[in-house]
């Protein structure tokens, strides 16, 4: 058992002492800096369902003999219940991390995540060559290794586990490209998360080529060097399957009007933290969820008859915008903008919606102001922020009010509703007394 183990944990072991700690109520168990003498620390780890290895460098362990297993190992690492392992802090040379790796189809073993680790050398993969495993989720995080360029044969050994892998994510790793060849290889990946690196948009082209990543239905770009709207508009074209795509923490530049036509089958759309002025066109067709926060929007014009979920927090919109043309809208963000007031009949088409966020904004606490947000809160249309978030910012008498606090009445508000009726009131009586 110590072999089979070492085998399947091995990527673990340091010269410096270090132990394990289990969490059993979490089934998590974390392991700092294990050595061959403490390696029985490992054990405590079993009945765990997420192990962690943090540290050190496994150079010296190139050369450790690995053989092939009896049916007693075997069955005894079917049994493990360790479904995710985490790698970091780790100095990783990829021809040892080849030679492990085949012992994972003897486990139940679901995710595997490298974080701050460097991977160096040249693995020898041709001993995964029509190898399954059970792993569909990979997942790389700050990691270094040798550009992806050139390694057509490393992929075609892999293929057999890859093509089953269902997510996938590089990010803060430094990737400036992304070859057509390696698209293709993953036929089944569903989740694509390539947030924080270094990809431009002449890279996107070969990277979503015909064929490439043909299940793909989420796709984060979030925080990489995109500057074209419509370039990234042209390039995920391919990607048939597309519904989540994050554009989000880029640098968009406004662009002429093209006739691109996103993937009609995109419902989520993160074009927030892109620095744009206006809601660039076109938009997907059948969006239901758009998020624009984080942006210096001062206007937005959008008819959307699918969009359920629009987000417009962080911005610089002085009126709530008209989304008469938006029919299935239930949930709408505006807080932090410029907004003073909340026009009676914009709150009228507001109490349609489900969930309304509105905070921060400088209101004008008349009587229309503050009733209408008065009113939206009575119906449970504000959720969170509600009403500590909502301050009054004029009339100079309410200023650093809660909205909440502001006295609205029909005879203050509205004396011409009073009025009228009472003067109805005095004709009649007058009429009866003649």
């Amino acid at each position: 058992m110590a072999v089979a183990v070492l085998l399947l944990l091995g990527l673990g072991l340091l010269e410096v002492e270090g132990r394990c700690f289990l969490n059993r109520t979490e089934e998590h168990c974390v392991c700092y800096n294990l050595s061959q003498e403490n390696l029985g620390s490992i054990i405590q780890c079993l009945p765990a369902s997420v192990v962690e290895f943090w540290g050190g460098e496994l150079e010296k362990y190139v050369a450790f003999p690995i053989s092939d297993l009896d049916s007693s190992t075997i069955d005894m690492l079917d049994s493990l219940l360790i479904r995710k392992i985490i790698f970091g802090d780790l100095l990783v040379p990829e021809i040892l991390l080849a030679r492990v790796l085949r012992f994972f189809s003897y486990t139940q073993v679901q995710e595997l995540v490298f974080d701050n680790c460097t991977f160096e050398g040249r693995g020898n993969w041709e001993e995964m060559t029509n190898q399954d495993l059970p792993i569909t989720s990979l997942r790389f995080h700050n990691v270094t290794s040798a550009p992806l360029t050139g390694r057509q044969q490393d992929l075609s050994s892999l293929s057999s586990w890859l093509g089953t892998l269902q997510e996938l994510a590089v990010t803060e790793s430094h990737v400036t490209s992304l070859p057509c060849s390696i698209g293709r290889v993953f036929r089944a990946l569903r989740s694509l998360d390539l947030a924080q690196n270094s990809l431009g948009d002449e890279s996107l082209t070969s990277a979503f080529c015909q064929g490439a990543f043909p299940q793909l239905q989420v796709l984060s770009l979030r925080g990489n060097h995109l500057t074209s709207y419509q370039g990234a508009c042209k390039s995920v074209r391919p990607l048939r399957e597309l519904r989540h795509l994050d554009l989000s923490q880029n640098k968009l530049m406004v662009e002429p009007p093209s006739s691109c036509q996103w993937p009609v089958s995109l419902r989520i759309f993160n074009l927030s933290g892109t620095a744009l002025e206006e809601v660039l066109t076109p938009l997907p067709p059948s969006l239901e969820v758009l998020d624009v926060s984080c942006n210096h929007l001062r206007a937005v014009d959008i008819s959307l008859s699918s969009l359920k979920k629009l987000f417009l927090s962080h911005n610089l919109l002085r009126a709530v915008p008209s989304l008469g043309n938006c029919p299935k809208l239930d949930t709408l963000h505006l807080d932090n903008n410029s907004i003073a007031e909340l026009p009676w009949d914009e709150v009228k088409f507001l109490e349609q919606l489900r969930e309304v966020a509105v905070a921060g904004n400088p209101y004008n606490c008349s009587c229309t102001g503050a009733g209408g947000l008065q009113a939206l809160a009575s119906r449970g249309h504000l959720g969170q922020g509600w009403p500590q978030d909502y301050t009054c910012h004029s009339p100079p008498g309410y200023r650093g009010w809660q909205v909440k606090a502001v006295p609205v009445s029909v005879l203050r508000c509205n004396p011409a509703a009073v009025v009228a009726p009472l003067c109805v009131a005095l004709a009649l009586v007058g009429v009866a007394g003649a």
